[in-house]
């Protein structure tokens, strides 16, 4: 949500920083804007909707500026307008911030900066920022402890103003008054810097770093940086200068192109196979066999005190990877016996469950900075810390950016190792999650003695054909669904039902085709359906029926027949020889184990939903009021 970028160096700024916003579309925005510092003034640029829109507005404008600052904002507090669009000034124009996150005592420094003579233009949060920076760099001129001449000043002046503010926030800042530097800082939302030659670049978000260095050195909560065309120097929020080493990021520039496909989506679906075997080499211990089964089959190296005496495993996240987790509760419950809760990150705070001794908390988020589950995660943390060492907290996280907060705050992460996702709609970091918790299970089972070492190399064995069956599967299917996504184009409602480990795959199905195609869609248990849903059936609803040979195969051809019988066109997800004569249409999938299926039915359910919203001419890779890194509450 929203996305921050910064240069300070010999070069033009603008470019920079406008390709730099474009390489953070992703996050989801709906207005734009820059500004940089010339000849002693500030020359700030915004615009509502799309960059482009900000493209034309700087279009024949002369900007020689070699420091800046701009934003992509999600709207939060105001309505998606130009006025409201980052950067935000102070009443002299002398001071611009930018800000991802949530100032949440905005209205009570509004209302104390109001009563000082101060103006504010725009409903946000963040105007309240370069308001209270500018009282302070009065104050300190008032004083004579400030001016343009002691280069502290700017520096103090933001850091005084950090510890006014409540909430998560990054924010990055320049002065017109101060020419020379940005100041960046972080509070809960992550915001990175990076190294050049004799140029420093900041971001929200890595990608919009690699097109021009691998050196990247992320803050920590509580940490701001001043970068000038020297150095940097970070600090923490009482001013303390601080030791602080970059790393080298192991990204090719290239992950970020979209290269022969129209869409990032459509690229990151046909990534999945890969994506798999990626997973199967990092976590399947090639040392492993049935006869040497007092190894680990895992590579995952599992903290023991993590699964010493597990009792209870319970989940924290939010969307995909909710759907993710529910996959793997049904792994850990039948494959290990460890009774196992999903629970949204969003709503477990405001009502927790009892706490209950020897139990393992699992976060899952793509991104890592998912500000929900983060919360989540914490709230278990503190109100357990006094407790006796059976309850005391044993946090895992799953996540797809492990420099991100999660790794903080957790005891483990499990990298799912599914390389950086553009598209707003995850496919293949939804599949990595589930193969991370495969990869659990069998851990935890094999740690428990409950799973025999042949049932355990059944299921390694079934995995490694995933990736061949998936290519299979994108090569025959991918034109023949989007010949079938014709059929749809005055399609108003969608319902999708599975049955076991496949009902959490209706409700993705759902998922990604309401995000991505705004049809209504609505995911079941194929068993619900005649306890209030088959009311919405009709020849205008399809149904998509999950059908996998299996311990509730019959239930669920049972269940489609009923949909069939209130005229609903029937769409299968199934193997091609099965009771295809039940089905109006069928997607077809390789017969597979029944506990391996749902690694093989998402697939045309993603290609079902792209199909449909590119047909419909919709801006698949970043669907309207979306954002792919959720970093508020």
């Amino acid at each position: 949500m929203c996305g921050i970028v910064g240069y300070i160096g010999t070069q033009s700024a603008t470019e920079i920083l406008l390709s730099g916003l474009e390489k953070l579309e992703y996050r989801g925005y709906d207005s734009a804007g820059l500004a940089t510092i010339c000849d002693g003034q500030i020359n700030s640029v915004r615009a509502k909707g799309k960059l482009y829109n900000l493209r034309e507005k700087l279009a024949g404008v002369e900007m020689l500026a070699n420091v800046g600052i701009g934003h992509t904002r999600w709207a939060t507090h105001g309505k998606p307008e130009e006025y409201n669009a980052h950067p935000h000034s102070d009443n002299t124009g002398r001071v611009a911030v930018v800000q991802n996150g949530i100032v949440e005592n905005y209205r009570e420094l509004r209302k104390e900066l109001q009563s000082q003579g101060h103006e504010f233009v725009s409903d946000t949060d963040t105007e309240v920022i370069p308001h209270l920076i500018a009282e302070f760099l009065s104050n300190f001129a008032k004083n004579g402890k400030g001016g343009t001449g002691n280069r502290e000043s700017l520096l103090e002046a933001v850091r005084q103003s950090l510890r006014k503010l409540d909430g998560a926030f990054a924010i990055a800042v320049v002065c017109a008054d101060y020419p020379n530097e940005i100041i960046v800082a972080r509070q809960q939302a992550p915001i990175s810097i990076g190294f050049g030659q004799g140029e420093f670049f900041c971001a929200s978000d890595t990608p919009a770093l690699v097109s021009h260095t691998q050196v990247v050195l992320s803050l920590e909560n509580g940490e701001m940086a001043r970068l000038t065309p020297l150095g940097v120097e970070v600090y923490n929020f009482d001013g303390d200068r601080l030791n602080k080493f970059p790393r080298i990021l192991n990204w090719s520039p290239t992950l970020v192109e979209k290269h022969i496909f129209k869409h990032f989506m459509l690229k990151e679906i046909y990534e999945q196979p890969n994506v798999i075997r990626n997973c199967l080499e990092a976590y399947i211990n090639s040392d492993w066999d049935v006869k040497n089964n007092r190894v680990s089959p895992t590579s995952l190296n599992l903290l023991p005190s993590l699964y010493k005496d597990l009792e209870q495993v319970e989940i924290f996240a939010c969307g995909t990877s909710w759907h993710a987790s529910l996959i793997g509760k049904y792994l850990l419950e039948q494959l290990t016996g460890i009774s196992t809760t999903v629970n949204y990150a969003s709503e477990a705070r405001y009502a927790p469950a009892p706490i209950r001794k020897n139990t393992l908390t699992i976060g899952v988020t793509q991104s890592g900075e998912t500000a929900d589950t983060l919360a989540a995660l914490s709230m278990e943390q503190q109100r357990r810390l006094d407790k006796s060492d059976e309850f005391k907290s044993r946090l895992l996280g799953i996540t797809n950016r492990t420099e991100s907060s999660i790794h903080n705050l957790v005891h483990q992460v499990i990298d799912i190792k599914a390389g950086i996702e553009i598209g707003v709609a995850a496919t293949k970091t939804f599949l990595a999650q589930v193969m991370s918790f495969y990869f659990l299970a069998i851990e935890l089972g094999w740690q428990r003695q409950c799973l025999s070492g042949e049932k355990i190399a059944e299921i390694i064995n079934g995995l490694q054909k995933i990736p061949a069956q998936m290519e299979q599967m994108l090569e025959t299917q991918d034109s023949q669904i989007e010949g079938f996504a014709h059929h749809f184009n005055d399609t108003q409602d969608f319902i999708f039902i599975g049955r076991g480990i496949n009902y959490p795959i209706a409700l993705e199905g759902a998922l990604k085709l309401k995000e991505i195609s705004y049809i209504h869609a609505e995911g079941y248990p194929a068993g619900e359906m005649k306890h209030g849903p088959i009311a919405l059936l009709d020849d205008k609803v399809p149904v998509v029926a999950i059908a996998m040979p299996g311990l509730v195969y019959e239930k669920v051809l049972s269940n489609a027949q009923e949909a069939k019988a209130r005229d609903a066109q029937l769409i299968g997800v199934t193997p091609e020889s099965t009771e295809a004569d039940v089905f109006d249409n069928v997607l077809a999938v390789p017969a597979v184990d029944e506990l391996l299926s749902p690694m093989l039915t998402v697939i045309p359910l993603q290609l079902l939903a792209y199909h449909i919203a590119a047909h419909r001419g919709l801006d698949v890779d970043q669907p309207r009021n979306l954002a792919k890194s959720v970093t508020v509450e």
